[in-house]
């Protein structure tokens, strides 16, 4: 039932707020929705010709349906919350690995009479902190996240050099006398959860829960920072992150198992994906 509706059978009953413009001049501030709470611009039986002369309200609800007379807020006492600026963020409350940062506000003058509320005084995000990490941690490592590629990359970059996605991302060590086949590796992974994108791509059809997968280093995608490793590789008995690096939306989880695998064997010959 429309509060134009209600208006009109009101009006029956209360023609003295006929001609009326203004809450003050009826005297009238209702809480929460009443939609008898209202001022009548014209008689109840004229035809309205301007919307100026349909009816305003005086209750809490009209803020939000935006019929309310002109004077509301003022005569009716509705104040808005109203808040600081946010404050600095706070250290993150890691030494090593992931954590949060937090920040806060505070609330200088308190909503009244159904004004506008006060919004979050709170707000959080991650951090990520290294600095009070030992030599030999492995947080960092389980933090990063492995950027890989379809295996078949693999094969036809050793055919043909110009085709490496990876040259044109700058992650190359060119002309690295440290940077040789012999620091190739690759390593298996076993699939925790992965996203639904990953299903729609055929060159992913390899990354599903249970499977077990091959990843292979190569030159190409070693980093002298990561102590000539590739970024990503993971800890062996703890999920990690991936990325499909061309495949929007396809990510998930998994665990790193064996190590030191065979380069002779069937897995880093012909690997399922390689790191970027």
């Amino acid at each position: 039932m429309s509060r134009y509706y209600l208006w009109a059978v009101c009006a029956v009953i209360l023609t003295t707020r006929c001609g009326a413009n203004y809450c003050r001049d009826v005297n009238l501030c209702c809480p929460g929705r009443d939609s008898s709470c209202v001022v009548q611009k014209t008689h109840q039986n004229a035809i309205i010709e301007d919307l100026t002369d349909k009816p305003c309200y005086c209750d809490h609800a009209c803020m939000k349906l935006g019929d309310c007379c002109p004077d509301f807020r003022e005569t009716c006492g509705v104040l808005d919350c109203v808040v600081s600026s946010w404050g600095d963020w706070s250290e993150c409350d890691t030494a090593c690995g992931s954590g949060s940062m937090v920040r806060s506000r505070t609330v200088l003058q308190a909503a009244a009479h159904g004004g506008r509320h006060c919004p979050s005084l709170i707000q959080r995000r991650a951090c990520q902190a290294h600095h009070g990490c030992t030599e030999d941690s492995d947080v960092p490592l389980r933090e990063e996240t492995a950027m890989i590629l379809p295996g078949v990359l693999s094969m036809s970059r050793h055919s043909n050099d110009t085709v490496d996605i990876r040259k044109n991302l700058r992650l190359r060590n060119p002309d690295d006398p440290e940077s040789n086949s012999h620091r190739e590796y690759c390593l298996q992974f076993e699939v925790l959860k992965v996203s639904k994108a990953c299903h729609t791509d055929s060159d992913y059809k390899a990354l599903r829960e249970g499977n077990t997968i091959c990843v292979m280093c190569e030159a190409a995608a070693l980093k002298r920072d990561l102590k000539w490793r590739c970024s990503g590789h993971g800890v062996s008995g703890h999920s990690t992150r991936f990325y499909a690096l061309v495949a929007p939306h396809c990510h998930g989880k998994w665990i790193r198992g064996k190590d030191n695998l065979d380069k002779r064997s069937d897995c880093c010959t012909k690997p399922d994906f390689i790191f970027v």
